[in-house]
Order: C-alpha cells, then structure tokens, then sequence
C-alpha cells in the first residue's frame, strides 16, 4: 500500500457509505423527476407552440387565408378576417338527419312552425328524421348526423389551411360553429365527446389530429367531457378524398375499434369535414359495437 494513503477510521468508513447511498438516492428521485417533468414540459412546449404561431401572426404582417388582404388587429377569427369569415356558406336548408346532406326545398324544422313535411313520429312536439335518397335504405348508425357549413369557397380554404397549414390555432373559431349548431337542436344530452381518430403514424406526419382539436376546443365550450381513447384508429388507410366513392366504405371497414369504456354512454361524435359520410359510419359502427347507448355526430362542413 502506498505511505501517502490512509486507512479510514470506522466512523469515516461509515460516513462515506451513508454519502454514497443519499447520492443513490437523489439520483433515483432525480431520475424521476426528470421522467415527470419531460412528460409536462411536452405538454407545456405543445401549448407554447400554439400560442406563439399565433402571437406571431398578431405581432407580424399576416394575410387573411381567404382574401389575402392584411389581417386587421381584433376584426378577425385567427388567421381570417372577420369580413371573410362572416361570409362563409352556411346551409340554410333541412339536411338528412343521417348524412347531413342539404335537402334543397325542405324547410328546416323549427317549433311551432309548420312544417313541409309529413310527420311519422307519434311525439307531435318532435319533427320527423329526413333522409337523403342514399340514406333511406341504408342509413348511418347514429341519432343523427348535422354540419354547419358547405365544403366550398372560404370554408373550404379555412379548413384546408387548419388541417394541411399549421393553423392549428382557428379550433376555437371552428368549434364556435359547432356549438351553434347544437345549441339550435337543443341536443345536449351527451356523456362525451369523442373524434374521428388519427393512426399514430399520419399524426406522426402531420403533428396534430384537426378532429381531436376541435373536440376538445367544443368539450370546453359545452363544458362535457371529452375521452380520445374511446376510439382509435388501427389501421394506416389510403386518404379518403383520393378515392371513388364507390372505395370509401371498403376502404374504412373495420379500421376503427372502440374502447369497452363506450358501453351505456351516449356520445357525439366530431370530425372537420364529412363527404361520403364513411369514415362517420365505420367510427359510429365500432361504438355501437362496444355498446354506446346512442351516438351522434357533428361536423364543420359537408361536401
């Protein structure tokens, strides 16, 4: 043994084992904590995310994603202008109950109006469903099925730019919408709201699912609860609009599965845009499957 080395005493030898474990231990709550704190820190760094985009267009020169003219400062919703945006095309007329197809020259149901359509139901204070010539035979597995607006002109470009362009800051202008729409059927009667899933590799690609967004931005306005893991998508399908009609439903077939959690809950369903009404009819089907007590469905825009 080297001279320049000492042997410990006992008392020293301890001191240094009990030096030793604390450090252990600081380095497990360490390691912890760090788990704990990454986890918030995504959480925190997601919403900051968000909220800079939009301080940024604020602060800095911006354009209406409609008309490209210069965004004034409070007359506007996110990134367009109030202008634009109180010109967007809302349906005006009855829609099927099933598909939320506009039904030209059908009057939308109001109480104490007459109606210009028969009733079928025994209730006289509740107006008869209507269905579209594709949703009579076959209609799809929900209460009922309503959107806001016509997938055209400046709707069709606000959404195109929430779901393909970052913005995701318009969900609470687009679920504002939403709201409305519920609020003038009177139909609140729900346990929760859930979206029309993503597969994790899309939402990989793109950064955020535009259906799970405007849930939870509706959820907070209805003050409702609003449950993603109620439904997932298992399946990586080809997209939707890149296929004939007559694909969309084999397409979507047996691609969503809902959790057992859904039994006896009654559920409304959210998603941006619906066009063949599919993708609504596989997700509606999986829920009713797990035993959902009644499923409905709303959206921005139908094409």
């Amino acid at each position: 043994m080297d001279s320049s080395q000492k042997s410990l005493t006992p008392s020293e030898a301890s001191s240094q084992r009990r030096a030793v474990n604390d450090l252990i231990r600081c380095a497990a709550v360490d390691s912890s904590l760090r788990s704990e704190l990454k986890s918030y820190n995504c959480a925190v760094l997601s919403a900051l995310s968000s909220l800079g985009r939009e301080t940024a267009r604020i602060v800095l020169h911006a354009s209406c994603v409609v008309c490209g003219c210069e965004l004034p400062w409070r007359a506007r919703r996110g990134s367009c202008c109030e202008s634009c945006w109180s010109a967007l095309p809302v349906i005006g007329s009855a829609k099927c109950d099933s598909c939320a197809e506009p039904l030209p020259g059908v009057r939308s149901w109001e109480p104490g109006v007459e109606e210009t359509i028969e009733r079928s139901t025994p209730d006289s204070s509740l107006p008869a469903p209507v269905h579209c010539i594709r949703c009579i035979d076959d209609p799809l597995p929900v209460a009922w099925t309503d959107a806001w607006g016509h997938y055209r002109g400046s709707l069709e470009r606000v959404l195109h730019a929430f779901k393909f362009e970052k913005h995701d800051f318009l969900d609470d202008a687009l679920a504002a919408l939403l709201e409305d729409v519920i609020r003038s059927r009177g139909d609140l009667d729900f346990d929760g709201i859930v979206a029309v899933p993503m597969h994790r590799a899309k939402r990989r690609h793109r950064g955020y699912n535009q259906a799970d967004l405007l849930a939870r931005a509706l959820a907070r306005r209805l003050r409702m609860c609003c449950d993603p893991s109620l439904l997932c998508k298992r399946a990586d399908c080809a997209v939707q609009s890149t296929l004939p009609r007559s694909e969309r439903a084999k397409n979507v077939r047996g691609a969503f599965v809902a959790s057992s959690r859904a039994r006896g809950r009654s559920l409304l369903l959210v998603d941006d845009i619906c066009t063949t009404a599919e993708t609504l009819r596989a997700c509606a089907r999986s829920l009713d499957a797990a035993g959902a007590a009644r499923i409905c469905a709303v959206v921005v825009a139908k094409a």
